[in-house]
């Protein structure tokens, strides 16, 4: 496991995992600004089939804003993706940028404390998609 990212398991389907975490980063004030369907692109780019893999570009334009008047270049390491793939065993998993970890890089206190929020949010989200 690493220390920039935490995953969870999901119990449904990709498609509806997919939609499930759309849903559940909504609720924690979040969009979905990007949608990347790694596979899909494999596909059209390269001719290599590949199991369902997209990554989801999620913004809560609140904390973006905070962060920006904070530290102008912090847009570089936004938005907070979100990966939603599935496993050669058929389970879903999806991958959540850490923010605290991420944006900790920066070493500025008011950036530290964004990014704390941030991911007790995103771990709600996390949690909501394993029940």
């Amino acid at each position: 496991m690493s220390s920039y990212v935490f995953t969870v398991t999901s119990n449904k389907d990709f498609e509806t995992t997919v939609q499930a975490a759309t849903d559940a980063l909504k609720e924690e004030g979040f969009g979905v600004l990007t949608t990347i369907d790694v596979a899909a692109t494999l596909k059209a780019k390269l001719g290599i089939d590949e199991r369902p893999y997209r990554i989801l570009g999620a913004c809560n334009p609140h904390y973006a804003h905070q962060a920006l008047k904070v530290e102008p270049d912090i847009g570089a390491l936004l938005p907070c993706n979100v990966v939603v793939r599935e496993e050669p065993d058929g389970k879903v998993s999806v991958v959540f940028m850490d923010p605290a970890a991420v944006l900790g890089m920066v070493g500025q206190s008011e950036i530290d404390r964004l990014g704390g929020e941030v991911r007790t949010k995103l771990l709600r989200v996390a949690q909501s998609l394993q029940s």
